[in-house]
């Protein structure tokens, strides 16, 4: 039993087919009909798995079917001939061969009720990003204690910071110190401060150089720390003149980096440049506006300001300049506290026991879950990286992980996508986690994770290493050959010299292929790395037929054995053409790309409106449309690749199994353990022949 949940191990069960062993080889001298035909499938069975395991899903679709035509209705066959479509993108393909291998195994199966399990999270998947705005409820999935038995973790919590890898900074008010705890509630790292000490910390805020910036209450002051989370300086000091504190409470940034301070016994807000100078201060009682009973969460986007004030119960909005523009919310607060802007632009809302989300145009609220116990006070809350609300429950000494209620149902997908015998037995297997909306699940090490052989808990299980701790990617460059981008070459160069000057100066990838979309898609050739001069092409290639899908799909294969951070970054004009989707349709182009992790990202250059499919790729990918030109250029788009989530993780382990020579097909399974959730898979191999 682990996290609360009973787990039912079944063993894999080996089909009849792949327990063909010597005896019967034995029996066919004579070539029967039936043992031949095993043979058959046998031998092609072990080609598609090999080729399974390198990538070639096509090779491996074919040697499946193959393998089909000799033992018609074996269930095995019918699992891995789904996954095989399943990586290839044809989802639809997929489940048809997945309902035949469950009918196959019987209802009543371990196999059969795992294989329901992926029919029904690929039909319900929508999509990639965190959301909170599509009516599902959170609920306790688990907590972050203050305290284990006698040992004092932290105390009194008053926010959290989520980090790209799954991690969380918590300030811990009661102890004075920033505490770091990994998904597990593990702590990791803790910063006290200067020389000094904090005194009373009470928010943070990252900028974004990764700079943060924490608020200390009874110090008066805000610390300036590096991204590691090494003090550096002070911001302000205490007292009531400009630029001065008398308790500051909560934090913001706006997109300029603008730091703005709820400076709560001066009743005002403070605000700074990104170097710490004092701009102005706003919020006190004028002709307008009444003045702050008790300022609180604060947040800041798009010019706007947001302040709670938890005694008057309501939100009200400023300018940048300290302009009062009036009431978002006056009814429906019950004591609103932190304030936290959502990627889908909703403002995170803790009042009291509660969390709610906020439409900041439309001012609609909506009680997204209720966290803690009976001693709850939730100061501060945020979403972290897997998509779990983190509420800092203050009076609770804890912080609550809230999770969206279907996902607690359904549990994590877990997907073997690779195992490497090549040097049995010693076997390296490539595992991928995600939530039942296709996010990756980051953060998890070698306590989250069980393989087993037969039943069996493997030994010598090593943990060697996560795809969200690279800071590397890999990139494939699309260039659309129309006759639209023919009079566009400096354009596509330009846009080519920008991807590898942002990925050269950031050090954050490599540009490993670039395929030209024309007629017939290729990959072209660079002499020293020169990319520009390969992305003008040959005037020749330009053509009206150019085949976006056969160039998406080469281009994207290309990835298939690189970094775990990867992407295809399509440069063109905007219209896809008539034979954009000749042999691949849009969501099967999408679902290639989003089964094996790549992002989609489109630079445009013309100015001409841009077709909805390249749309619908970004976004079910996790991508953006950018134009070549606008004023902040591509460079940021390009380094963000290399911080995208991922949620794949290698691990090692010494297989007992026979290997009969290298002809006995070695199931593994692999069971994935997160606070209350919780998923698994299983496969199997062939070790080299001996």
């Amino acid at each position: 039993m682990r996290g609360g949940l009973i787990v039912f191990c079944v063993s894999l069960l080996v089909s009849p087919l792949l327990l063909l062993e010597a005896q019967q080889s034995a029996s066919m001298n004579g070539y029967g009909g039936a043992d031949l035909n095993a043979l058959y499938a046998r031998e092609e069975f072990r080609v598609g798995v090999q080729a399974y395991n390198r990538f070639a899903f096509n090779e491996a679709i074919l040697s499946f079917e193959r393998a089909l035509s000799f033992r018609s209705g074996e269930p095995l066959l019918l699992d891995w001939l789904g996954r095989a479509y399943y990586r290839s993108g044809l989802e639809e393909t997929a489940l048809r061969q997945w309902r035949s291998a469950r009918e196959s195994y019987g209802p009543a199966s371990g196999e059969a009720l795992l294989i329901s399990s992926h029919i029904e999270t690929v039909r319900n998947r929508r999509s990639l990003l965190p959301v909170a705005d599509d009516g599902v409820r959170y609920v306790e999935a688990g907590r972050y204690p203050g305290h284990y038995n006698d040992i004092i973790l932290f105390r009194q919590p008053t926010a959290v910071l989520p980090l790209e890898d799954g991690s969380s900074w918590i300030v811990a008010y009661g102890s004075n110190e920033l505490v770091r705890l990994d998904v597990n509630g593990v702590v990791r790292q803790r910063q006290r401060g200067p020389i000094n000490g904090f005194d009373r910390p009470y928010d943070l805020v990252r900028g974004k150089d990764g700079r943060l910036y924490v608020s200390e209450y009874r110090g008066g002051r805000v610390s300036v720390l590096n991204r590691n989370g090494e003090w550096q300086s002070y911001i302000g000091s205490k007292g009531r003149e400009a630029g001065m504190f008398v308790g500051p409470q909560n934090l913001a940034l706006d997109e300029e980096g603008y730091l703005y301070v709820v400076d709560y016994g001066n009743r005002c807000i403070s605000k700074f440049d990104p170097d710490g100078a004092f701009i102005l201060s706003f919020g006190t009682k004028s002709a307008g506006f009444p003045g702050f009973l008790s300022p609180t969460g604060i947040a800041a986007r798009a010019g706007r300001v947001y302040i709670a004030d938890s005694v008057a119960k309501q939100i009200t909005i400023f300018d940048g300049n300290g302009a009062y523009l009036g009431i978002l919310v006056r009814e429906g607060l019950t004591g609103p506290e932190s304030l936290r802007f959502l990627s889908n632009g909703q403002l995170l809302v803790a009042d009291t026991n509660r969390i709610l989300m906020l439409d900041p145009n439309s001012a609609v609220i909506r009680e997204l879950g209720v966290a803690g116990n009976s001693k709850v006070r939730i100061v501060g809350v945020d979403m972290d990286r897997n998509g779990n609300l983190l509420a800092a429950n203050f009076q609770g000494d804890e912080v609550s992980v809230m999770t969206r209620f279907t996902d607690m149902a359904s549990g994590l997908f877990v997907q073997i996508d690779r195992i490497m015998p090549d040097k049995f037995p010693l076997i390296t297997v490539e595992i991928s986690v995600q939530d039942r909306l296709r996010r990756p699940v980051v953060g998890l090490n070698g306590q989250n994770f069980i393989l087993s052989e037969e039943g069996h808990t493997v030994s010598e299980q090593n943990f060697l290493g996560a795809g969200y701790r690279v800071d590397q990617a890999d990139i494939s460059i699309l260039m659309e050959r129309s006759n639209q981008t023919l009079g566009l070459r400096d354009d596509l160069a330009a846009a080519v010299r920008d991807i590898t000057t942002a990925l050269t100066e950031s050090s954050s990838g490599r540009v490993i292929s670039m395929v030209s979309a024309a007629g017939q898609p290729l990959k072209e050739r660079t002499e020293n790395g020169n990319w520009a001069v390969a992305a003008r092409g040959d005037a020749a290639a330009y053509t009206p037929r150019w085949r976006f899908d056969l160039g998406l799909r080469l281009a994207a294969t290309d990835l298939l054995p690189g970094e775990k951070k990867r992407a295809v970054v399509f440069v063109g004009a905007g219209a896809l053409g008539e034979f954009a989707f000749e042999q691949y349709g849009l969501s099967e182009l999408a679902a290639y790309l989003a089964n094996n992790g790549i992002i989609f990202h489109a630079i445009m250059v013309g100015g001409n409106q841009v077709d909805a499919g390249i749309r619908y790729l970004c976004d079910q990918t996790g991508g953006e449309v950018v134009t070549l030109y606008r004023p902040e250029g591509i460079g940021q788009v390009i380094r963000s690749i290399a911080s995208i989530p991922s949620g794949s993780y290698i691990l090692s382990y010494r297989s007992v199994l026979p290997t009969d020579f290298g002809r006995a097909y070695l199931p593994v399974e692999a069971e994935v353990y997160l606070m209350e959730r919780s998923g698994r898979d299983g496969i199997g191999y062939f070790s080299p022949l001996e």
